[in-house]
């Protein structure tokens, strides 16, 4: 009977596993001469936005990006980048763009890999003092904070 259940545990942890994978970052094709937005929002200004993208396959592996707050505002730019892995404070409330760009390419379709993540999280204030326990806020807390930051930075790196 066991052996009967093997494939099918085998066959869940797959499935769990490519979903695991497929939330971590998006692919999306860009055909010749066409221009691709996607969209974060934005709930409180000073969030921090992660982006980072990879021209996977197609002509050079490069392609053009723009990075628009919610005023139209143009906060990055590049032209015939391969890839790219950005911070930015949202000093906006509201839709943030980013738009992909393959218009130097008359005939290949781009494929590119792309996260855009924002940090809605709850920031807790920082000690006033170093060593000074706030009442919100232990000095275990705050390493966790900063532990937790780092991590994200070397995920987007690895990425």
């Amino acid at each position: 009977m066991a052996i009967y259940l093997l494939p099918f545990f085998s066959l869940i942890l797959f499935l769990q596993l490519s979903i695991h994978v497929r939330a971590s970052a998006l692919t999306t094709a860009i055909g010749a001469n066409e221009r691709l937005c996607f969209y974060a929002d934005v709930d409180k200004a000073g969030e921090k936005i992660g982006f980072y993208f990879a021209v996977q396959a197609g002509g050079s592996f490069d392609i053009d990006f723009d990075v628009k707050d919610p005023a139209e505002k143009v906060l990055l730019d590049g032209v015939r980048e391969r890839q790219g892995d950005y911070v930015l404070t949202a000093n906006t409330v509201g839709e943030y763009a980013f738009c992909f760009e393959n218009d130097m390419s008359t005939l290949t379709e781009k494929l590119i890999d792309f996260d855009i993540m924002v940090e809605s999280e709850p920031r807790r204030e920082p000690p006033a003092k170093p060593g000074q326990i706030s009442e919100h806020t232990s000095a275990l807390e705050e390493s966790i904070f900063r532990l937790n930051g780092m991590l994200q930075n070397i995920k987007r790196t690895q990425k």
